[in-house]
């Protein structure tokens, strides 16, 4: 290759034992990341030996399609380490192919958003298409669950501290499928649709609040819901093995949330108004219906969510009473012995 008496190439022999083409060389060149070693008489550019393992550096880096400024960074940090034998040694190569993979990983979340939408419309009966268009639609592809977020946001106690509004925004809003069947882009895209048309008529999220919400302050809401956390998880065990709802551990986590929250004492007159008071407030059902959708397996049993956990308690709750009330025990206590919140049901 390098066949002249000073040793060096010119631009077309470069390119053609790289197997690029003379305008790639001359481009590279340009904008600094190929330096030319001379100039001939004639003034066409000339290249050195170590020119033919840089260009193929640069294609190589070039095929990971980084950036031409990510590559001029990469092969700065080379020359200043000493050349080849520390190549890809250096922090701006790990940066630049860390970024390039999470921009790789948007990108087929959002083709496989796609095609598991595309595939919705594609099975659907021809008459239910329009709906499932819009739908699927108004949702970003890779799918944000920033508008869930906002939802709980809004429908939350206010003032509550972040930390705790955090920790609920966990267990409560789903993280969309890496790989979502057709059934899950339709629940996710249902999600999306009711949080942003809330409790029906889209009259906001606060047409939906517990009423003790406006009571309980920051401090007290933050006690309630770590309570409730706790009760959660217990009752999500029993769902997942199939327990009928039924006292227990579970139950008792559940009512000591409110008793303590609210300076109350657990007895069988604040279960019952407490059954009450949990029984009367609205309901979101259907958001806990689709999240289940969205996060359960394939042909497996629902998973437990704060929803269905919240049902599963004050299912277990309200038999206690009634059973309790059958054996003539226990006192009805006033209707104003304590005031009472609702987690998310």
């Amino acid at each position: 290759m390098f066949s002249s008496h000073d040793g060096l190439c010119t631009i077309g022999e470069l390119a053609e034992h790289l197997g690029v083409s003379v305008k790639t060389v001359r481009f590279y060149s340009d904008r600094g990341l190929l330096p030319e070693a001379s100039r001939s008489t004639g003034g066409h550019r000339r290249y050195g030996p170590d020119a033919v393992e840089r260009l193929g550096m640069i294609r190589s880096l070039r095929g990971l399609d980084l950036s031409v400024p990510e590559v001029r960074r990469i092969l700065d940090e080379q020359d200043a380490q000493g050349g080849r034998e520390e190549a890809g040694a250096g922090g701006a190569l790990e940066d630049a192919v860390a970024g390039r993979l999470r921009v790789l990983g948007s990108e087929l979340a959002a083709l496989r958003w796609r095609e598991a939408a595309l595939r919705l419309v594609q099975e659907c009966p021809p008459a239910e298409r329009p709906d499932r268009l819009r739908l699927v639609g108004a949702v970003a592809a890779p799918p944000s669950t920033a508008s869930l977020a906002r939802f709980w946001r809004a429908w939350l106690p206010p003032r509550m501290p972040a930390r705790s509004v955090t920790a609920f925004l966990e267990v409560a809003v789903p993280p969309p499928p890496d790989d979502p069947r057709p059934a899950q882009a339709l629940a996710f895209a249902r999600l999306h649709a009711f949080v942003t048309r809330p409790c029906g008529g889209g009259l906001g999220a606060g047409s939906c609040q517990p009423r003790a919400h406006g009571v309980a302050g920051a401090r007290a809401s933050a006690v309630l819901y770590a309570g409730l956390a706790e009760a959660y998880d217990l009752a999500g065990a029993e769902l997942r093995r199939g327990a009928e709802p039924s006292p227990g551990e579970a139950l008792d986590g559940f009512v000591d949330a409110y008793a303590g929250t609210y300076g109350a004492r657990d007895t069988p007159g604040f279960r019952h108004v407490l059954a009450g008071r949990l029984a009367g407030d609205p309901r979101i059902d259907r958001y806990w219906e689709l999240t289940a959708e969205v996060i359960s397996a394939p042909g497996g049993p629902p998973e437990p969510t704060p929803g269905s956990a919240h049902d599963w308690l004050l299912a277990a709750l309200a038999a206690q009473v009634e059973v309790v009330a059958g054996r003539g025990g226990g006192r009805r206590g006033p209707v104003g012995e304590a005031p009472v919140s609702v987690a998310p049901a």
